[in-house]
């Protein structure tokens, strides 16, 4: 499809989008608002391109946003938008704006809570947009600003490393934890310390604030025993790019994580598969190996950058990462305030907190990257932190070629970035709260934290003192507007936009079917049927019958389907008794491959379901630590029925799926 053509089809989704906005506010926004508005879009998308759209619209949402806020009003002149007359409102969806905002950009004593989310789907629709690829100058600037992150955080960690090393001279970092709460005396006192935090540059609030973080961080992981994890492999790429099959291969393993994490013990199944593998153990490499840089989609700004870690480095980070998560989620201190699996409780918080002010939702800016390691060898206890220190990789190689020494403790690809990211995070803030109730309120998901409103702006000023930096365009402290995990919230209410992610003109493909018709009834819902239809006649043309959502079956579906694409197959299942149908479903590839046979036990033991008897009582028998299921926290009995037998030949590619037509 070339330029033209695309460009029109753009245009017939605006057309659709602003006639779901008539129909939705038909009292304000009328056809010819709406025609009006159309050809405004047309002209500008003739002129500017598709970043009209991606780039100019998103910008007048965020200035929506903070408008919402109260912190500044509404001011269209100032983003590319012409006013309309005597008004700071722009003439672009003017009559909705004008239900929002008065003429001087304030926020209106009762502003239409359906109009917001309006405007905020007219505004942030394609700010996600994925197109076909992205341009070397795109890719060019989230390299350099990854090496520009690891600039801005080198004075932190060296003083962070600075402090670490001569507390553990002077005092051990061991005891640091237990030093009176009388700080100033101290301070005062002991004239060592106080020479240290002296030339270090820090003031006596940062000094009072690492030790309460430290007191947390050291209560947290008291009955914490970082070797008894459970290693295994994640789904994705790793540096020395082995297949999936390949990754229980061992050429190489450094001193520095073998020295704490033993090859016979974590690297290999039992004794009888270390015997039978002298040979290779001869010829095992311990070399330090560097992560590689890879650059993935992301949306129409640019890619994402992450990190493909080393393949004996991420065997134990998964193990180790996998059990911090489960410690936390369930340690009295944290089980209610950091959370790595369910964002609900931020967006409750959100929800909460633009409803009564009460809390306050602030966002970090590349929050993995700046976490420094020397901010991790100062707050962390000693238990944990050489596991920590010694399963971190070194370096990363870039797409260059050319390699980068890393100041940041773990890059996103890191299975310990995450949860050692919102561990600093909560110790910091929860560190910096006097009030212990207050301190409940305290909620963390990776970069996304929701806090009481009373204590935002201190927070702000810790997070910053130790080289984190704060996003004050998505922070929100005052005013009614918060968002936090994905939910956008105004007054209590979700006003959350729609948007599109996947390019308009992808070719037929289980990733762009499946996300089409999610993203169809997530229109249908919001009541965009014109937009729906859009999107369901494309569907209609290039997959043929779609079952909807009346017929109950497991695969794709969606909510309105007119008859002449119904699925039309059907038959009687007697040994379900139930009716099944003939319709387009999507299933992750299989991809076999054999491997010898300590191998395959060794796959076994880390990825086989730890569910059934038998296998939690080989790992047992061979010194795997047997994780508990999710659903019985209190130690009850699991469920074993229906669980599938794990084939160690079997692997799934990640994002590697089929269509196909099947019964169901």
């Amino acid at each position: 499809m070339d330029h033209n053509n695309r460009l029109d089809e753009v245009k017939t989704l605006i057309n659709a989008l602003l006639s779901d906005a008539q129909t939705l506010h038909c009292d304000v926004f009328d056809q010819r608002s709406k025609t009006l508005t159309y050809r405004k879009v047309c002209k500008r998308l003739d002129r500017e391109g598709l970043s009209f759209l991606t780039k100019t619209l998103p910008r007048l949402g965020k200035a929506l946003d903070r408008a919402l806020t109260g912190e500044v009003p509404m001011n269209s002149a100032k983003y590319a938008f012409k006013s309309m007359p005597n008004s700071q409102l722009p003439q672009f969806c003017g009559e909705l704006f004008q239900c929002i905002f008065s003429h001087d950009g304030q926020v209106l004593l009762h502003p239409d809570v359906s109009c917001i989310r309006t405007v905020r789907t007219l505004l942030y629709y394609f700010y996600k947009y994925q197109g076909e690829s992205y341009s070397p100058k795109q890719e060019q600037k989230v390299i350099s600003q990854f090496i520009k992150t690891e600039d801005d955080i080198q004075p932190y960690d060296k003083t962070f490393k600075e402090i670490s090393d001569r507390l553990e001279a002077n005092y051990s970092l061991q005891a640091l934890p237990f030093i009176s709460p009388d700080v100033d005396h101290i301070l005062t006192k002991n004239k060592s310390l106080t020479s240290i935090c002296k030339e270090a540059g820090i003031t006596l609030d940062q000094v009072r604030l690492i030790r309460r973080a430290r007191r947390l961080l050291n209560e947290v992981f008291q009955h914490f025993d970082p070797m008894s994890i459970h290693p295994k492999h994640g789904p994705g790429a790793v540096s020395s790019k082995e297949k999936l099959w390949g990754k229980y291969f061992w050429s190489n393993i450094p001193d520095r994580i073998a020295s704490v994490y033993p090859i016979d013990a974590y690297y290999y199944a039992s004794n009888g598969h270390i015997c039978d593998s002298l040979s290779e153990l001869q010829t095992l490499r311990s070399k330090e190996s560097f992560a590689r840089v890879l650059l993935v989609p992301k949306d129409s700004r640019g890619p994402r950058l992450i990190s493909c870690e080393p393949l004996e480095f991420q065997w134990i980070q998964q193990g180790l990462g996998g059990a911090i998560v489960r410690h936390i989620e369930r340690h009295p201190l944290t089980r209610y305030n950091v959370h790595f699996t369910d964002q609900h409780p931020n967006q409750c918080g959100a929800l909460l907190g633009s409803s009564t002010g009460r809390y306050a939702t602030l966002d970090l800016k590349e929050a993995s990257d700046r976490v420094s390691v020397g901010l991790v060898r100062l707050l962390f206890p000693s238990k944990v932190l050489p596991y920590l220190l010694a399963c971190r990789s070194l370096g990363t190689v870039l797409p260059d070629g050319s390699e980068l020494t890393l100041r940041k403790f773990a890059p996103m690809g890191s299975a310990l970035c995450f949860p050692i990211m919102a561990l600093t995070i909560w110790a910091i803030i929860t560190a910096g709260i006097d009030d212990a109730d207050a301190r409940e309120g305290v909620l963390v998901y990776g970069d996304d934290i929701v806090l009481p409103t009373a204590f935002a702006a201190s927070s702000v000023q810790h997070l910053e003192s130790f080289g984190l930096q704060v996003n004050r365009d998505k922070s929100c402290t005052t005013g009614s507007f918060r968002e936090s995990c994905g939910v956008d919230a105004f007054n209590g209410t979700n006003v959350t936009p729609l948007r599109l992610r996947k390019a308009l003109y992808a070719s037929p493909s289980p990733d762009s079917f499946t996300s089409n018709v999610a993203h169809c009834n997530a229109l249908w819902e919001r009541k965009f049927e014109n937009t729906y239809w859009f999107f369901a006649n494309r569907l209609f043309r290039d997959y043929g019958q779609i079952p909807s959502k009346e017929m109950s079956l497991t695969s794709p579906s969606l909510y309105s389907v007119p008859d002449r694409w119904l699925p039309t197959k059907k038959r009687f299942n007697p040994g379900l008794q139930k009716l099944e149908w003939k319709v387009l479903d999507v299933s992750t590839r299989q991809i076999k491959k054999n491997i010898d046979g300590w191998r395959m036990l060794l796959r076994y033991f880390a990825e086989a379901t730890h569910d059934h008897p038998l296998t939690n009582s080989l790992l047992t028998q061979h010194g795997f630590g047997v994780v508990p299921r999710s659903d019985c926290p209190s130690g009850g009995a699991p469920s074993y029925e229906g669980s599938e037998p794990f084939s160690v030949s079997s692997y799934t590619k990640r994002g590697d799926m089929k269509m196909s037509r099947r019964w169901r």
